[in-house]
């Protein structure tokens, strides 16, 4: 859980998130790959690669071709900062942001924040991407309630107004001080420290919960299992919390040319990839509301998930979730196997469901799907609430479903 907590607090944006993850891997023996470069497999290797520094796919070649892929995302709700940043109001200068996602905006008042990103400068006749995290931190002042008297009866944060963090006071060149980067995408987050809550220890408070647990979970298992057959992967793709319509997320081709390449390098076609494919199993990881203690009438009266309940199994009749009564069958089965509980969640009939990656990366390759996650507290929140126990069962899901051997034949499935 350690190793959880400091994950969530210094992955401030999706390429900080990337940037440890790779760190991760290759303490854990994974090689490094380039899009731009052939891929040289061997069975019993361990590999990953990055695009655009915000996402990232690592994988296990066993025997045999078929995929067991989990698939989450690296970006969280934040405030994206624009070009010309810096806004000048009276002796204050304020960095000019807009929403990124969809965030609890209120939350983000009067807490620590950090600006993080990458910038892109030139270097010896060359443009170079690199990350960076500032050495100080950002706040958002709220406007006192002496100023705002009906602030507690109603406040909806003007994002253009009420949302800028305040920056400094002097007349320093804000973009000098980043070494004057030709072009920049800088996000400000939030820099809280993960703390443990509850008369037992229970509760876990961070930021970035959603959807970092489910990235550090699926790469975790990955290294520390032990992978059976075919091709394991862990997809962490960016961009969701924006449509995954980007070149690094779940909408682009990341995932199925990945997939087309190793299948090149085992000498396989793709024909044989789309073969494959249909008897493929993937996990499209992304976390779930809890019962609210004090609103429980927000749920479904039975469908409903709940801290320390165990995985959350996802889904939805309007296909925001990729579940269907296969796909929640062999995960139920396989989860009894291995001892893991689990829990299923079900929105409201009168609420709009959420939505994630996994609907959109099947737009990408037909892969059999479920959609999986961990209940949690104040989604989008600056700092979100899950349970210790709940992630534990995920790692012990997601290290048996690596470990297993499932295969899937015209509505049927075996797990052995």
């Amino acid at each position: 859980m350690e190793k959880l907590l400091k994950y969530l607090e210094t992955s401030y944006s999706a390429y900080q998130a990337v940037e440890n993850a790779s760190r991760f891997l290759s303490k854990h023996g994974f090689e490094k790959l380039s899009e731009s470069a052939p891929f040289a497999l061997s069975e019993g290797g361990k590999y990953y690669l990055v695009r655009g520094g915000s996402a990232l796919i690592a994988f296990t070649v066993g025997k045999g071709n078929a995929c067991k892929i989990v698939a989450s995302h690296t970006d969280s709700p934040c405030l994206k900062v624009k070009e010309n940043p810096v806004v000048s109001t009276e002796k204050f200068k304020k960095l000019n942001v807009e929403p990124y996602g969809g965030g609890l905006w209120y939350s983000f008042f009067d807490r620590p924040l950090k600006l993080a990103g990458r910038l892109v400068k030139e270097k010896d006749g060359a443009l170079v991407s690199e990350n960076y995290v500032s050495d100080y931190s950002l706040v958002i002042p709220s406007l006192a309630v002496h100023m705002q008297r009906d602030v507690n009866e109603k406040f909806a944060p003007n994002p253009q107004v009420d949302l800028l963090p305040l920056l400094g006071m002097d007349e320093d060149d804000f973009l000098s001080s980043l070494g004057d980067p030709l072009s920049f995408d800088l996000f400000v987050s939030s820099a809280e420290k993960p703390f443990v809550s509850g008369k037992a220890g229970e509760f876990v408070s961070a930021p970035r919960i959603d959807n970092l647990s489910s990235v550090y979970s699926s790469l975790e298992a990955l290294a520390t299992g032990k992978p059976r057959t075919g091709i394991c992967l862990a997809a962490c793709l960016d961009s969701e919390e924006v449509g995954s319509r980007t070149l690094q997320g779940a909408g682009s081709d990341f995932l199925r040319s990945t997939l087309l390449r190793i299948f090149q390098a085992k000498g396989l076609s793709e024909t044989d990839l789309l073969r494959e494919a249909s008897s493929s199993f993937m996990i499209s990881l992304d976390n779930a509301h809890s019962v609210h203690p004090n609103h429980p009438e927000k749920c479904d009266p039975t469908s409903r998930a709940v801290l320390g309940g165990g995985v959350v199994i996802k889904g939805h009749a309007g296909g925001a979730y990729t579940t269907d009564a296969l796909s929640s069958a062999v995960v139920k089965e396989l989860f009894r196997k291995a001892d893991v509980r689990f829990q299923c969640f079900y929105n409201r009939s009168d609420m709009r469901s959420g939505s994630t990656l996994g609907a959109i990366s099947l737009g990408q390759i037909g892969i059999p799907s479920v959609d999986l996650g961990l209940a949690q507290l104040a989604m989008h929140s600056a700092v979100e609430t899950m349970a210790a126990s709940d992630f534990s069962e995920l790692e012990k899901g997601l290290r048996a479903f690596y470990e297993s051997e499932i295969l899937i034949r015209d509505g049927s499935a075996s797990i052995r």
